[in-house]
């Protein structure tokens, strides 16, 4: 066995900690592997790798190594103790225990010739969808550029009544193609919802502002409000201020465990445009002898 300089084959320091030697080995042996790489020489190189990992990565075999010093090494060959055991051909722990740790979760497996199947990589996009969706279900077409080609292609989603913001749909097979006749990835779907202006969610619950005038806030009324669901009638109870919630149980998004919708008053005074209004408002300031920083303190 030719000797090299095992720690520039692996591109680390000859202080490299373990740790760093290990994560050069599985960075390069990805870049080079001869089912991933469109290197010529990837086979050479995984070989050297293999080779160089298979020394710097046993403690025992990396001190004889050191001992022998770079100057004494050079241009000799490498002969290691007869105490280190055969690993493989070349010197080094098995590629496939490396293999079968590296892409255990992509579906390794092998094919004939000894190359790596490879699965192909799960997508992870996010999907804009209205409110109105999540309460009663939806079908959306989403566009995908796949990464190999560029090709686009189109998939009919159906967003199911009740999916809340940040809950991913799980497209089987929608992902990045594999290699070598591996399976196709996952599509991850994280639904999000178009913002607007009426209506905020915080998980199933949902919030919107009611506007009430001053006579339905003191006296209390019935009025009809759009919700995300349909139209509905509130009851608005007397002697009502801004900022009281007026809770529909269960008229939040339909999910596992329905959420409510909260109703939040605002008290919206008419304008005084007319001379009209503005003696209704003298009349209110005389009659009414009303405070509203009463209390309030220095």
């Amino acid at each position: 066995m030719e000797d090299k300089d095992y720690y520039q084959t692996l591109g680390v320091a000859s202080n490299a900690t373990p740790e760093d030697i290990k994560k050069a080995y599985r960075k390069l042996v990805r870049k080079y592997h001869p089912d991933l790489s469109k290197a010529k020489d990837a086979d050479q190189k995984t070989k050297d790798i293999n080779q160089a990992y298979g020394v710097l990565g046993d403690p025992e075999k990396r001190a004889a190594y050191d001992a022998l010093g770079s100057g004494t090494r050079a241009g000799r060959p490498f002969r290691p103790p007869p105490a280190w055991g055969a690993r493989d051909e070349f010197g080094a722990a098995a590629p496939e225990d490396f293999f079968a740790d590296l892409f255990s979760h992509v579906g390794r497996r092998p094919r004939p010739g000894g190359a790596f199947a490879m699965r192909g990589e799960d997508l992870h996009v996010q999907l804009l969808i209205d409110l109105r969706d999540a309460y009663r279900g939806a079908t959306r077409s989403v566009s995908l550029r796949t990464a190999r080609g560029g090709a686009e292609r189109a998939l009919e989603v159906h967003i199911p009544k009740g999916v809340l913001p940040g809950q991913q749909l799980r497209l089987a097979g929608q992902g990045q193609p594999g290699s070598g006749g591996a399976p196709a990835g996952d599509l991850y779907l994280e639904i999000a919802f178009y913002p607007e202006a009426r209506y905020r969610v915080e998980g199933a619950h949902v919030y919107a502002t009611l506007a009430v005038a001053p006579w339905e806030a003191a006296l209390g009324a019935q009025i009809d409000v759009p919700t995300p669901s349909g139209p509905l009638q509130v009851r608005v109870p007397a002697a009502s201020q801004s900022g009281r919630k007026l809770r529909l149980k269960g008229r939040g998004i339909p999910a596992h465990s329905p959420g409510d919708l909260y109703l939040v008053l605002e008290v919206v005074l008419p304008p005084a445009t007319s001379e009209r209004a503005r003696e209704l408002y003298r009349a209110m300031a005389r009659d009414m002898a009303f405070d509203p920083r009463a209390g309030a303190g220095a």
